[in-house]
């Protein structure tokens, strides 16, 4: 089995989600995932990680990302206590869970250095069953 890891600080504020989309699709490509459709809603799911913790979280944000064959997790830390929850969305946000939850298999909330750490496992990776195609990603 193989099992991969990256951890990667994130800059505080607007464009941490930017950051860690570039980042974690570096990450995963660099890795071997290929799948253009999979990466963009791995991209998606940690960018709505990331600006809620930006929103709602604050202090230090860092990501996470494992790999064990097929089965991906992500994570990111930061410096609330409080757990994300749903709400009815409106002008303000309150879509980012939902999000997640339609694009990836689990997800949850654990205790991290005096903060949280929101993970998500993703939707398993089929790409290697299927010819890999090029990728044009933007962020």
């Amino acid at each position: 089995m193989t099992q991969l890891t990256a951890q990667l600080d994130l800059p505080p504020g607007v464009h941490a989600p930017a950051v860690a989309r570039r980042r974690l699709t570096g990450v995963l490509l660099g890795w071997g995932f290929r799948d253009e459709v999979w990466l963009e809603q791995a991209a998606l799911i940690v960018s709505e990680l990331v600006t809620n913790a930006v929103r709602h979280g604050g202090g230090c944000l860092s990501l996470a990302a494992e790999a064990h064959d097929t089965r991906v997790l992500l994570s990111v830390a930061d410096g609330s206590s409080v757990a994300p929850r749903q709400r009815t969305p409106d002008d303000n946000g309150g879509r980012g869970l939902p999000v997640i939850e339609a694009l990836s298999a689990q997800w949850g909330v654990r205790e991290h250095q005096g903060g949280k750490q929101v993970w998500v496992e993703l939707a398993p990776y089929r790409g290697w069953l299927s010819p890999h195609r090029e990728v044009r990603l933007s962020a």
